[in-house]
């Protein structure tokens, strides 16, 4: 196949290996042990799909995948894979590349609103037991309710400190409120705030279309998130990533097969979705896994073990790419076997043994061939990446932000009324309604007072004094009126 009609994978047996542009929305996997070639891989796979005008989403967790937007430099060990290979019209070249980055620091903000993640996602961002979700649910239920958007923190804490304090009211509505676990919910966003979470969540949100957009030279644009950092907080990583898939999957049009994808999601470290995860969770990933494809959009997960990924998602992923796995320990042969196991059989090759004798560059490979049939496994020289292999330099990274197309679009966060500012104008008003009411009956007391202190009169008709004090009560409700009153009753008691 050329790679006119799919994406050079490398060499394998006697022929070269490629990925078929229609299939390769029907997802993948790259996989293998530390230092075995994954990134190199999904850096020259991230190419192909540019090079075809698929833009590509792609994480970079250990800092080096910025090169891409950087040509790479001849070396004779490069030289002589592409000739191995076979490689017509090679050229170095940098890729059109946008950075991200969810702290703003490195790239582009990326923000969402709490109502986008949702309880589920937040309740496993939060680390949060069966009662303190349900709690959360009341949350998002009560702002429904009330239509109060929930855009930040900000919101989320005024809304259960208002469940809190109004618990009896909440339990006869939506069920019981429990002080000790809206304490525990408002401890764990303290947390996730002193971990930088809280600049992630607000607006202006990301737009979605920003990820699917080609340079003017009709290459794919390569959205890369800047997550070395934000891999110390691994449940916002993947909590970000999960949302960002159902968000596409939510909001983007049924296309059915495509020549080619729209977009391609590469989910590196992926076992940190899966870690600890409720079963629900897992469910929501398999649904949106399955029927994202119809979308046009292919996921791709990288990861060291392929036994990191559940059999229900791991099914699903059409097209492999398997490096070197070591068998130290039991749970690592039962990951060969299985990862062998995955492959449709090639009677050439032993596929459990080759698997840990592949060499760095080198991987099994299978990919969809015509009619979505899995191609036998072969042994596969990996194609050398056409941009530099290594980080860019950080001069060249805030060249990149500076030439962005979404440079100032997203970088002033905007802080609209919602939950919090709603909440706030109510305490107040309650506040000062509170007020005038004690100090309405304060002076009421006074008056009486004032008036028993006079010698009782024949006549009905106002004195001076009580028509003043009758005309002050009447003005009580206003500002003005409040500071009346007290300038006359000031007086008067200063008299007496």
């Amino acid at each position: 196949m050329s790679e006119q009609a799919g994406i050079l994978i490398g060499k394998g047996g006697n022929q070269q290996v490629s990925l078929n542009l229609r299939f390769a929305n029907r997802h993948g996997l790259i996989a293998g042990a530390t230092g075995t070639g994954k990134t190199v891989s999904l850096q020259a796979i991230a190419e192909g799909f540019s090079r075809a005008g698929v833009p590509v989403f792609m994480a970079d967790i250990k800092g080096d995948l910025t090169g891409i937007s950087q040509a790479g430099t001849p070396n004779p060990k490069i030289a002589e894979r592409i000739q191995a290979i076979g490689i017509d019209n090679f050229k170095f070249e940098g890729y059109p590349s946008i950075l991200w980055d969810l702290a703003g620091q490195q790239g582009h903000p990326i923000r969402a609103t709490v109502s986008d993640i949702g309880p589920l996602l937040l309740a496993r961002l939060l680390e949060l037991n069966d009662t303190q979700e349900g709690l959360l649910n009341i949350a998002f239920k009560f702002a429904d309710d009330e239509g109060m958007l929930l855009l930040d923190f900000k919101d989320l804490r005024s809304i259960l400190q208002h469940m809190g304090e109004n618990a009896q009211d909440f339990q006869n509505a939506y069920g019981n409120v429990s002080s000790s676990s809206i304490g525990a919910i408002q401890r764990r966003l303290l947390v996730l705030e002193q971990q930088g979470a809280e600049s992630f969540f607000g607006e202006p949100a990301l737009d979605l279309w920003d990820f699917i957009r080609t340079a003017p030279n009709g290459y794919g644009n390569i959205n890369i998130l800047m997550a070395d950092k934000l891999m110390m907080t691994p449940r916002l990583y993947a909590t970000f990533l999960l949302w960002l898939l159902s968000e596409l999957f939510e909001n983007l049009p049924e296309v059915g097969d495509l020549d080619k994808p729209r977009l391609v999601f590469f989910f590196d470290e992926a076992h940190l979705l899966f870690n600890d995860a409720p079963k629900a969770l897992v469910d929501k990933v398999e649904q949106v896994v399955r029927l994202i494809r119809s979308k046009g959009v292919g996921v791709y997960f990288i990861t060291q073990n392929p036994l990191d990924i559940p059999d229900s998602i791991l099914g699903q992923l059409g097209n492999r790419i398997q490096h070197a796995l070591r068998a130290f320990t039991p749970r690592d042969q039962k990951a060969v076997k299985a990862a062998a196991d995955t492959f449709r059989a090639n009677p050439e090759l032993d596929t459990a043994a080759v698997i840990m004798e592949l060499g760095v560059g080198e991987a099994l490979v299978s990919v969809l061939e015509e009619k979505g049939i899995p191609s036998v496994v072969q042994r596969t020289m990996i194609r050398p990446p056409q941009s530099r292999i290594g980080p860019a330099t950080p001069e060249e990274r805030a060249n990149l932000i500076r030439q962005s197309p979404f440079a100032g679009r997203y970088d002033k966060m905007i802080d609209r009324e919602s939950a919090h500012e709603i909440l706030q104008a109510r305490a107040e008003k309650a506040a000062a309604e509170t007020a005038a009411a004690n100090q309405a009956k304060e002076f009421e007391k006074a008056a009486r007072r004032f008036e028993a202190s006079n010698t009782p009169r024949p006549s009905n008709r106002q004195t001076l004094g009580e028509a003043i004090v009758k005309s002050a009560a009447r003005s009580i409700t206003s500002n003005l009126g409040k500071q009346i009153v007290r300038g006359i009753l000031g007086s008067i008691f200063k008299g007496r």
